[in-house]
């Protein structure tokens, strides 16, 4: 996978762990010369210096003077999160996100607000790309994303491990008015359709965010952030 972006970068280049999955690393002469620090003695026999417009042929986005190749990202399977024994576990789940843009923002709004994984459906979902990466700032490395075959079936796991199932839609209660205690999974719907119609039937909980008249809607990862946070406020 070819990862770009300075930020995105730093955050690999100063992580040990994520050190050992990086294959090479491109970068033009004059990021090199202002980042020297960031190459240890084991990085710099995997730099390969290219001209600038070479790097634009190798990203599909703004890479500002390094691109990283690395190991594909590494999913976490459902039974490994569902290990991980600690109480008041607070998860979401992304009912076929598309857009890898609001994928990013999810993720990055996740790991700020402390959530301990995202499940995720392996079909009809953007998956972990170069484009998520970036837009999550590298936080992907810093949540468990779980990859699931399908969603009604993980609902069920999850409730039999102690999960209340909260959905989002248009005509639910008020998410200020909810109680989000305990084992909490969110569920976050597709952009334009929502959560799906089986979904919604195994939630335990629906709740809407009140918007003005004037909007149909809001962006999938606006919402989650509201959501993400109420529930958090509210468990303190």
């Amino acid at each position: 996978m070819l990862v770009y972006g300075k930020n995105v970068s730093e955050r690999i280049l100063k992580d040990e762990n994520l050190c050992e999955n990086v294959k090479t690393i491109y970068t033009d002469a004059v990021f090199l010369q202002k980042n020297s620090s960031l190459f240890n003695d084991s990085l710099k026999s995997k730099i390969k210096i290219k001209r600038n417009y070479e790097l634009d042929n190798l990203a599909n986005g703004v890479h500002q003077g390094i691109i990283i190749d690395m190991e594909d990202y590494q999913y976490t399977s459902f039974s490994q999160f569902l290990v991980k024994k600690n109480s008041n576990k607070t998860v979401l789940m992304l009912d076929h996100i598309l857009d890898p843009h609001n994928f990013g923002a999810i993720i990055r709004t996740a790991v700020a607000a402390s959530i301990d994984a995202i499940i995720i459906p392996n079909n009809r979902q953007v998956l972990v790309t170069p484009t998520v990466v970036k837009t999550s700032v590298g936080a992907v490395f810093d949540i468990d994303i779980v990859l699931v075959t399908n969603l009604n079936t993980a609902i069920k796991d999850l409730k039999d491990n102690g999960f209340w199932i909260y959905g989002t839609v248009m005509d639910g209660e008020d998410y200020t008015k909810v109680d989000y205690n305990g084992n909490v999974c969110l569920v976050i719907g597709n952009e334009e359709k929502g959560i799906s119609k089986l979904v919604k039937e195994n939630c335990d909980f629906l709740v809407t965010i009140p918007i003005s008249s004037k909007i149909d809607s809001l962006n999938a990862s606006v919402a989650a952030g509201v959501l993400i946070y109420e529930m958090v406020r509210s468990r303190k």
